[in-house]
C-alpha cells in the first residue's frame, strides 16, 4: 500500500506541470479588506420540552429568566413557586454576512446552558442577537431541529446524536440594515489568506497586466507580504472591478513545509520541499524474554525433594533496515523514496526529524 501511494504521488507530480499546480484564481486566495462576517450571540429560553428541561435547583438562572419573561407579559410569579422542567436556558449563535438587508433571514444554532437532558421538541422564544458592538441586529425564534434521538425507560436509555444542541433554519430575521455602498470608495485592499511576498507581487503584476489592456493603466500595488492595494479606475464600479479581478489566474507561492500529525499518522509534504543527497538507514531492535522452568528430580532412595529451577533465555535481534540514498529534488521523488523503503508514518516522522537535524531537509518541519 505504501509503495502504491508513493508511485501514485510520483506519477501525479510528473504528469502535472508546476504552473498548473500553482495557478489559481485571485478570489480563491484573497479576501477584500473590510468585507467580512460578524458573529451574533444571544441568551434565550426554549419552552415546550417534555420534562427534559433545566431543574431550577441546579440552574437558578433559568427560573430567573422565566420569571422576568412572565413579568414583562404582565404575569407575576413568586420566587421558588415554579417547578416546571419544560423550560431550558440556551445560548443562541449565528453569523451575520456582509451586505444583508433588513428582513433577511439567518440560520441559528441553539445550545443548552443548564442541565437540560434534551432540547427535542422545544421552541425558542423570541431572542435578540447582538454583535460585538452591543447592538441587536437580528431576532431569533422558532421550533428546534436537533437531528438526535433520545429515549429512556426505567432500566435503560439510548441517545443518538447530541440532543442538547439544535438548529433553526432561517430562524432569525434581520432587524437592522447592514448594507453599504462600496461603489463610492476610491480603492480596495486585497488581503492574502496565506501571506507571502512572492504571491503578493505576482497578484499585483497579474492585475496590472490585465488593467493596462482593460483600463489603459496600472491600478495595483503590493503594500506588504499580505496586502495588495487597488485603485478604482474612473467610471468603474467597485463591484464589477472586484468580480473581474477575482477571475484572473495567478501563481501562488508557498513556503517549503512538511506537516505531520502524530495522532492519526497524516503526513503532508508541500510541493516546494527539497532534500539534499543523504543516506538513511532505519532498523528496529527486538528483545525476546523466554521463561522455561526446569523440574529437578532427586535420586531414588534419597532424602531429596522435587524442585523447580528457573531458566530464562534472553535473545536480542536487530533487524537491519536497508540503507537508502535519498536525493529528492522533487516532491514526487521524495515521497517515492520514503515509501519504497516500506516505512510507516511513525518511521517516516523519525527519519524526517533526523534529516532535518542533519541539515539536508530544505523545508520547515511542523509536528502536531
Amino acid at each position: 500500500m505504501n509503495r502504491l501511494a508513493g508511485l501514485l504521488a510520483a506519477s501525479f507530480f510528473s504528469m502535472c506541470p508546476a504552473d498548473a499546480l500553482a495557478a489559481t484564481r485571485i478570489k480563491d486566495i484573497t479576501t477584500v479588506q473590510g468585507i467580512r462576517d460578524n458573529q451574533l450571540v444571544g441568551y434565550g429560553l426554549v419552552i415546550g420540552l417534555a420534562g427534559t428541561g433545566d431543574s431550577f435547583k441546579n440552574s437558578p438562572f433559568t427560573e430567573q429568566s422565566m420569571r422576568s419573561m412572565l413579568r414583562r407579559m404582565g404575569v407575576g410569579v413568586e420566587p421558588g413557586s415554579m417547578k416546571s422542567k419544560n423550560v431550558a436556558a440556551v445560548a443562541v449563535t449565528s453569523t451575520l454576512p456582509p451586505f444583508v438587508a433588513e428582513g433577511s433571514r439567518l440560520d441559528v444554532e441553539v445550545s443548552s446552558l443548564g442541565d437540560a437532558s434534551s432540547l427535542i421538541g422545544g421552541i425558542l422564544v423570541m431572542t435578540p442577537l447582538v454583535a460585538a458592538d452591543g447592538e441587536a441586529y437580528a431576532v431569533a425564534q422558532g421550533p428546534l431541529h436537533t437531528n438526535a434521538i433520545a429515549a429512556s425507560g426505567q432500566a435503560a436509555s439510548v441517545i443518538k446524536g447530541v440532543p442538547t444542541s439544535a438548529r433553526i433554519p432561517n430562524g432569525a430575521i434581520i432587524e437592522k440594515d447592514h448594507t453599504a455602498d462600496i461603489n463610492r470608495i476610491g480603492s480596495v485592499n486585497l488581503v492574502l489568506q496565506n501571506a507571502d511576498f512572492k504571491s503578493a507581487t505576482n497578484i499585483a503584476d497579474v492585475i496590472n497586466a490585465y488593467a493596462k489592456k482593460r483600463y489603459k493603466k496600472a491600478i495595483a500595488q503590493e503594500m506588504d507580504y499580505r496586502t495588495v492595494a487597488i485603485q478604482r479606475p474612473k467610471d468603474v464600479m467597485v463591484t464589477r472591478l472586484i468580480a473581474e479581478i477575482g477571475e484572473l489566474q495567478v501563481e501562488a507561492d508557498i513556503n517549503a513545509r512538511i506537516v505531520i500529525d502524530e495522532k492519526n499518522g497524516t503526513i503532508v509534504i508541500g510541493s516546494n520541499v527539497r532534500i539534499l543527497p543523504v543516506a538513511v538507514a532505519h532498523g528496529s531492535m527486538m528483545i525476546t524474554v523466554t521463561e522455561e522452568p526446569r523440574i529437578s528430580q532427586p535420586a531414588a532412595l534419597s532424602d531429596g525433594v522435587t524442585a523447580v529451577e528457573p531458566s530464562t533465555t534472553i535473545e536480542v535481534t536487530q533487524e537491519n533496515g536497508p540503507v537508502a540514498v535519498l536525493n529528492g529534488p522533487t516532491l514526487g521523488q521524495l515521497v517515492s523514496g520514503l515509501n519504497q523503503m516500506g516505512l510507516k508514518p511513525p518511521d517516516i516522522l523519525a527519519i524526517l526529524q533526523s534529516i532535518k537535524a542533519s541539515g539536508a531537509l530544505q523545508a520547515e518541519l511542523v509536528v502536531r
